[in-house]
């Protein structure tokens, strides 16, 4: 796909539950349009690494076992911004959470000259994802991901990808967390589906669909929001 077709520097937040595929349409994304996806964790990550002072501000908060403010995590966010990479436009995915976090945003991206281009809700069905989550496992070699219904290898116990034999799953890949997980997103994003729904910016997309559907539905948001 062309990415010459973004002609303005675009701000896009995907919104959705853990599984709803955000992070890898996020990858998708930034390979069709050029963007730049910024995950709030690997943010903070880098900045601490690289010694940032908004970095060190939040290390020494992590260290004492806190949570990072509103106002060091859109510090982050804004030295990051502010890199060459991101001329095009970034992807935001983790942040904002609240419609206090949204109001913040607006203010350093209003700052910038710059606004919310969309804001894109990716939908479930609550007992489908359960049980997407809940059966996912990745192999231990080479992190290829498989699925107890919807992938397995096409070897039993042998990956597709390396040809390595050792599985893991995550602890919090189960039944009860992630219904547990899905329970407080939708407490916590229904304000915030609110808020940009409120200002025009939202559209919603099945992300119960399989991959390659989610990403053209995506990608007809993009052209359609960045021409």
């Amino acid at each position: 796909m062309d990415n010459a077709t973004i002609t303005r520097p675009t701000v896009l937040i995907l919104l959705g539950p853990p599984g709803a595929g955000k992070g890898t349409q996020a990858r998708m994304l930034e390979e069709d349009f050029g963007l730049v996806q910024l995950s709030t964790g690997d943010l903070l990550r880098a900045a601490v690494a690289a010694g940032t002072e908004a970095g060190q501000q939040a290390k020494a908060v992590m260290e004492a076992g806190g949570l990072v403010s509103d106002d060091i995590v859109l510090a982050i966010l804004k030295d990051r911004m502010a890199e060459p990479d991101t001329a095009r436009g970034v992807i935001l995915d983790g942040f904002p959470r609240t419609a206090g976090q949204a109001e913040a945003l607006d203010g350093l991206l209003d700052g910038a000259g710059m606004k919310v281009t969309s804001v894109i809700s990716l939908e479930v069905d609550d007992a489908a994802m359960i049980a997407r989550v809940a059966g996912r496992h990745t192999c231990a070699g080479c992190g290829e991901g498989y699925h107890d219904a919807f992938k397995l290898p096409a070897t039993a116990g042998v990956c597709d990808r390396c040809g390595g034999t050792a599985f893991k799953r995550r602890a919090d890949d189960n039944a009860e967390t992630a219904g547990a997980r899905l329970t407080a997103y939708h407490a916590q994003t229904a304000p915030l589906i609110a808020y940009y729904e409120g200002r025009g910016v939202l559209e919603r997309i099945d992300a119960m669909d399989d991959i390659a559907a989610v990403r053209d539905s995506l990608s007809r948001i993009v052209q359609t929001v960045t021409r």
